[in-house]
Parts: C-alpha cells; structure tokens; sequence
C-alpha cells in the first residue's frame, strides 16, 4: 500500500500543474480591472495604468503564469489585492469556519444518514421504507436558502435557542461554545446531503443482498441482524465511502449561500466576495487549495477501498 500511495502521489504533479494552467487562465477571463476596481470610478486611466503595472497585470499572460507559479512552488501564493496580505493567511482567516462547518455537517450526516438508509433498506417495501424514501426526497429536493431563513425564523428569531449569523473563531470569548454558531448553517447543510447518503445506503444495501454471499448466510440461518450488518451494511459501505469523502470537500467549496445566509465568514463567501472585488490571488489560491482537496480526498477513498474490501488490489 505505501508503493501505491506514493506512486499515486507522484501522479498527482502532472495533474496540479494542469489544473493550475486552468486556474490561472479561467480566473483571467474574469472581466473587469481590478486596479480600476480597486481605485474606483474617479479614477483616470494613467492611474489605472500605474497600478496595473505595479502589480504585474502588464505583463504578458504567460509570464505572469510562470512568476505566479514559482512562488506557488515556493510555498507562496501571493498577496491580496484587497486585504493587502497574503493568501495563505487570507484563506486560513475562512478556513476554520468552513472546515468546523464541514465537520459538523458530517457529523449529521452519519447521524441521520446512515440509521435512517438501513432502515429503509431492511424495511424495504413497507410503509416504513416509502416514508423514509419520501422524506429523503423531500430534504434533497428544499433550496438551502429557504431551509436555512426557516430554520432562523424558528428557532432564533421565535425561540431565540441559537445566533442568527456570524462566527467568533474557538480562540476568542466562548471558547468551544462558539459552535452554537454553527448549529443552524450545519443542520441546513445536512438536510440535503444526508437525503443523498440515505438513497444511497439503501441502494447499496439492496443490491449487495441480491448478492450469493448473503443468500448463502440466510441459507446457514444466520440471524438476520447478524447478515444485515456483517454481511450487506458492510459491503454496502465500500459505496458509501466514497461519497462521504467528496460530500466533505464539496461542504467546503460550495457552501456559498448557506454562507451568506447565517454570514459566516468561509471559504466559499470569500471566494465570491474575491470574485466581485477580481482579487486574482485570491481566487487563484483558493481553487488551487480546493483542488489539491480533491485529490487528497480522492487517494483517501482509494485506500479506503482496500480497508473495507480486501478484494480490492493496490498496485
């Protein structure tokens, strides 16, 4: 296995330079100037100009790939633009709130997710199982906008048991109990993403009980507990890992409007305002790190394979 993961580790280079050819290129054909949007409309051109050049915008596109790539190799992404510090620094400021918020949600994910998909797969056919199915569809199918202004609408502004938005970071005042900031956006995050996982176990579960090896453990009298849970949860999973590991990632990049609506200050509400303000470095740096995310995530899930199925062969 350690062949394999660094074998897979080295294929990963030619990949990020790729990725960071695309990155670079479609963040460029981002319209608008950020030296104008940074001086403002009462700016005149020569000082637009100036600006331009003195933070290398003049250059020609393939240089200022290859100078933004050498630092990047260096450990160093640049400097905002707007917030005049550098990236990494600026990144690491959303990090905690996107990587505790992430964290959270899966945590409700596998807690509603996981019992509720058995359910419905060992209740397969009964009301039990179109109830759940139901409710699944329905969680999958509500906007996060709309869930998460409801969920504040009830239970900040009515009951007044959670903040509304915002989130003081663990250090400040609070300490841990600062998480209560986090209960509403991570419970809106859930609602949909643990619908998937509860389609997904029961799927999983359904198909590897077609399978020879459980008709055989049913054929020995095994009890049924014991071969839903050895024999069809387990190999379900193999699936289900899978899943977990991108819908991590994916809860740190595209968790932009549940970001916006409880004003939180991630990654993903960093990217847009990066966007709007065409803080280049920025925008570069934070798709460049969710990428290498993937990747990780995706060597994760491989590995993981071969823990849960030793059928599985790392080569």
């Amino acid at each position: 296995m350690l062949a394999y993961t660094v074998k897979r580790l080295l294929t990963l280079i030619p990949t990020l330079l790729a990725a960071s050819v695309l990155v670079f290129l479609f963040v460029h054909l981002i319209p608008g100037d950020p030296a104008a949007i940074l001086l403002g409309d009462t700016a005149t051109p020569e000082e637009v100009a100036q600006l331009s050049a003195e933070m290398g915008f003049d250059r020609p596109l393939w240089v200022q790939y290859f100078f933004w790539l050498g630092n990047v190799l260096q450990g160093d992404l640049g400097t905002s633009i707007f917030f005049r510090e550098p990236v990494l620094s600026v990144i690491g400021s959303g990090a905690e709130t996107s990587i505790l918020l992430a964290s959270m949600t899966m945590v409700w994910i596998i807690l509603i997710g996981l019992p509720i998909g058995v359910l419905s797969a060992t209740k397969h056919g009964t009301w039990i199982d179109q109830i759940t199915s139901s409710g699944a569809m329905l969680a999958a199918s509500m906007p996060t906008f709309w869930l998460g202004l409801y969920l504040i609408m009830i239970f900040s502004v009515t009951l007044g048991w959670f903040p509304s938005s915002g989130f003081p970071s663990l250090s400040d005042d609070g300490g841990i109990t600062n998480l209560r900031y986090l209960l509403l956006p991570s419970m809106t995050l859930a609602a949909p993403n643990a619908a998937l996982i509860v389609r997904l176990v029961r799927a999983s579960m359904l198909d590897v009980a077609r399978e020879d090896h459980v008709r055989t453990a049913r054929a020995k009298g095994l009890h049924p507990t014991r071969v839903a849970i050895k024999h069809i949860f387990r190999n379900a999973l193999i699936a289900v890992a899978a899943a977990f590991g991108f819908t991590f990632a994916a809860l740190i990049s595209e968790a932009v409007v549940t970001e916006t609506v409880f004003s939180l200050p991630g990654i993903g509400r960093l990217v847009v305002q990066s966007i709007l303000r065409r803080d280049y470095p920025v925008i570069q740096g934070v798709i460049l790190v969710i990428v290498v995310l993937y990747m990780v995530i995706n060597l994760l899930v491989d590995l993981a394979y071969a823990r849960l199925d030793p059928r599985v062969s790392l080569k």
